[in-house]
């Protein structure tokens, strides 16, 4: 999140077309280096980084910033990327740049979208330096003391567009995929201190931490709508309608209060994909960027159906199979056929594990989602280390933060 940024649209005319250019977002705790417990410093990594506290350093291709809670850090791209080739090669780097800084502090970086046993009532803190204001404004409204806000780190990736028949097209074929993205990237199995019912916790939690103000969230899938004004009228002026009356001083009524699974950035001319955890490594993420990006291209050109028909499933119909993805990952069976259809999948039942298998076959997969299609998602394999004796919470942590270090996938024996 960047706060205190415009919600006025850029002109159309200065916006990349669809699939030019890209932008990725990493999140990740700073933890002990012995205990693994959550440790908020990241305004000392950033005093080491630029030798002043700042929100933001530039690292070349990339730049590393706060986010609301002061034990994350988010690693970006330093600005739109012609290809997410090299990216994930770029970011390990700066993960063991990182981890060096954080060394003095007796720190390191965990990855996967929720700490497994932190108590976030007991150990959020506020970013308190710039942008404060902001934090403090939702944490007023919302809370921010649980799971939802305090202990979830994710992927965002940003997808530009140009005029009205580029955002339509994009943002129908975004709202298909959002459903079946935790098939590939649950990595949060669990909280407290325990497994829970959900492979993918950080969205269970995601969906609900702004159930006071529902206009924000929405049903996670956005409404079915194709244009910039069309988006104004239904999703962010109502939003902003809701917000106000807790909000008097305007600090949250900007785009990026909007916390559906994908987030229209008129000011940048992109969507935003926030629905995708962060992995154990950033070769895992990067392969799963690439994985979403082959799939709308194959969408957006029409592959297997229309966009007219592409634009009628309505959110509830999409939720409904994206409740059952965040419980059961690549496990969930898909038996709404119509949506199937979108894959070409003439079949009444199937699950999300193979509706990604039919969406990426071929001889070209990387390594990296051929370990994701054949051994599923980060939390299945989180779950079997543990169930099997291999390993506790605790030293599966540490076995995550090998993974991290070594930019290599987490294997289960």
């Amino acid at each position: 999140m960047q706060p205190l940024e415009s919600p006025h649209p850029c002109p159309m005319s200065a916006a990349h077309h669809l699939f030019d250019v890209f932008g990725v977002e990493l999140e990740y705790m700073i933890v002990d280096a012995d205990t693994y417990a959550v440790r908020p410093i990241c305004d000392e990594l950033l005093r080491a980084a630029a030798g002043e506290i700042v929100s933001e350093v530039e690292q070349g291709r990339l730049a590393w910033s706060n986010e609301l809670a002061l034990h994350v850090v988010e690693l970006k791209t330093n600005g739109p990327q012609s290809s997410l080739d090299g990216l994930a090669t770029a970011f390990h780097a700066d993960v063991v740049r990182i981890n060096e800084l954080l060394a003095p502090f007796h720190a390191r970086l965990m990855p996967t979208a929720m700490h497994p046993w932190m108590n976030p009532h007991r150990e959020m803190h506020l970013w308190p330096h710039e942008y404060n204001p902001v934090y403090e404004a939702l944490n007023r409204v919302f809370d921010c003391r649980g799971h939802g806000w305090a202990n979830l780190q994710s992927v965002h990736l940003n997808l530009p567009f140009c005029g009205d028949d580029e955002f339509g097209r994009l943002h129908a074929a975004i709202r298909l995929i959002l459903p079946i993205l935790p098939a590939l990237a649950a990595s949060s199995p669990a909280q407290d201190g325990q497994f829970g019912n959900w492979l993918d916790g950080r969205l269970e939690v995601y969906r609900t931490n702004s159930s006071r103000i529902p206009e924000i969230t929405g049903a996670v899938i956005p409404e079915q709508v194709f244009t910039a004004s069309d988006y104004h009228q239904i999703i962010l002026e109502p939003m902003y309608r809701a917000i106000a009356p807790h909000d008097p001083e305007g600090v949250l009524q900007f785009e990026w209060l909007n916390a559906r699974g994908a987030i229209a950035r008129f000011d940048r001319m992109a969507i935003e994909i926030r629905v995708v955890d962060v992995q154990e490594c950033p070769a895992a993420d990067l392969a799963i960027c690439q994985a979403v990006v082959d799939a709308l291209k194959s969408l957006v050109a029409e592959r297997w159906t229309g966009t007219r028909e592409q634009r009628a499933l309505t959110a509830e119909e999409l939720s409904e199979i994206l409740m059952g993805c965040i419980r059961d990952a690549h496990q969930h069976r898909v038996t709404h056929e119509r949506y199937l259809r979108q894959f070409g999948i003439d079949r009444s039942s199937c699950s999300t594990g193979e509706i990604w298998q039919a969406i990426v076959q071929g001889p070209a997969l990387s390594p990296e989602l051929r370990t994701l299609l054949e051994a599923g998602p980060l939390a299945k394999r989180m779950v079997q280390a543990v169930q099997s004796g291999r390993h506790t919470l605790r030293t599966l942590a540490a076995a995550l933060c090998q993974s991290l270090e070594r930019n290599q996938m987490f294997t289960v024996g």
